[in-house]
């Protein structure tokens, strides 16, 4: 299960600068996904060998100074709901203010572990300064300065020891697990209604795992699967404003337990930003991406046929283009069952295993049909492929220069994999190592 920690704090103390430093650990990796946005409120960070969802709570607050407190207090109240560590940040040159005291009563009140920032501790002065901060009551107290980064090393090793220690993710016969993610308003429910429908195939209600979502078992087709449903679960909060962060939250609670996202788009509106973001965060945790466009019934045909819908929507998702993408109508049942075939297809790619001597026979023609360019006059020479033993395919390239080799190269061989060995819906990792 994934681990969340919220960043809160009121405006300006440096949220986003903090966020940013805690996913720079992940720099390496994100490089090779374009199409992760840099102004996101939400990531996976990775500190010595565990990773965690981070959430910049300031992204989601208006800047209208009326309904500011309210907000923000809203904002606390999500993240101590659902969060499973917060990180309260205040500012040591502003000392602390009244919403620093009205936020931390908030926070006291939690038995969630939090961990008090005090950020632009940069000089012994301030160092000084910042001992104020211990009267706010909170027993995990970290002086930092986001901007160097200074202090986050400790910050990060505090969060990373709650953190139970990771498993892999492969446990005997587990059944898959599909989450259906999207924006407020897609068709969430009613894709879920649509398939529960038939009352035949639904075998029983399984409590979720997290009380935001609920698990429930499927037999279609001989198939047995189990449907994570992130919608509509907590009508209690009903404030517009919520919904965003809120199914933000979800969508990657739900990414976390599942082995394949079905990710709705709304055919009217297209693929979002938020979409692009929910979607390269999907890949970047690994998981198989089915992209299933709804309410295909409303769209005007002759204008639009879904080969040209296709491919718009593969341009705005690349380079990561080898993904299954279905026309439904959630309201009218129509291809949900082929939505359905199409998710359990992708869950067997990424169980697949290849063996090392096939693998060897097709990859290392496609190096000899187009070498690695020669980087300060050396040869670059891949000698060996082998697939490792990672929940997400991945594989090991041996070669005399690993540090040598670059995307585009690294980009031909994965589509070179891809074409020859069905992955589609799944991402595919590549690493060089030293022979």
């Amino acid at each position: 299960m994934g681990f969340t920690v919220a960043i809160t704090g009121r405006p300006n103390v440096g949220k986003s600068t903090l966020f940013n430093r805690l996913l720079e650990q992940r720099k390496a990796i994100v490089d090779n996904i374009s199409g992760v946005t840099r102004d996101r409120q939400y990531g996976v960070a990775d500190w010595n060998g565990k990773t965690f969802n981070v959430i910049d709570t300031g992204g989601f607050v208006p800047d209208s100074e009326d309904i500011f407190e309210t907000e923000i207090r809203k904002q606390v109240h999500i993240a101590i709901d659902e969060a499973d560590a917060i990180i309260f940040m205040t500012d040591v040159t502003s000392g602390i203010t009244n919403l620093d005291e009205s936020m931390s009563e908030l926070l006291r009140r939690t038995t969630k572990s939090v961990f008090l920032v005090v950020n632009k501790v940069d000089n012994n002065e301030r160092q000084l300064d910042a001992t104020e901060f211990y009267s706010l009551g909170f027993e995990n107290i970290f002086f930092l300065s986001s901007m160097s980064g200074s202090g986050s090393g400790e910050l990060l090793d505090a969060l990373a020891a709650l953190m139970p220690e990771e498993k892999n993710e492969e446990t005997k016969n587990e059944l898959p697990r599909f989450a259906i993610i999207g924006q407020p308003n897609v068709g969430k429910s009613s894709l879920l209604n649509a398939l529960v429908g038939s009352e035949r195939t639904i075998v029983s209600e399984i409590a979720g795992t997290t009380r935001d979502t609920i698990h429930t078992h499927y037999n279609l087709f001989q198939k047995d699967f189990i449907l994570i449903d992130t919608a509509g679960l907590r009508k209690k909060n009903k404030e517009k404003d919520d919904l965003e962060f809120y199914s933000v939250i979800r969508a990657i609670k739900a990414m976390d337990e599942a082995d394949v996202c079905l990710l709705l788009l709304d055919a009217e509106k297209g693929i979002t930003a938020q979409d692009v973001s929910i979607f390269s965060l999907a890949a970047r945790k690994g998981k198989g991406i089915v992209l299933l466009v709804n309410k295909w019934d409303l769209v005007e045909k002759s204008t639009h046929t879904a080969k040209e819908y296709e491919k718009q929507l593969k341009e705005k998702i690349a380079p990561f283009t080898d993904v299954p993408v279905i026309f439904i109508s959630a309201k009218e049942k129509t291809r949900i069952f082929k939505a359905m075939e199409a998710a359990l297809d992708v869950y067997e790619s990424r169980k697949r295993r290849i063996s090392t001597s096939k693998l060897n026979e097709v990859m290392l023609k496609a190096v000899e049909a187009y070498h690695a360019p020669v980087v300060r006059g050396h040869t670059v020479k891949i000698k060996y492929i082998t697939q490792l033993p990672t929940a997400v395919p991945s594989f090991a390239f041996f070669t005399n220069y690993p540090d040598d080799i670059k995307t585009p190269y690294k980009n031909y061989l994965e589509n070179q994999l891809r074409a020859s060995f069905n992955f589609k819906g799944v991402p595919v990792r590549i690493f060089f190592r030293k022979k």
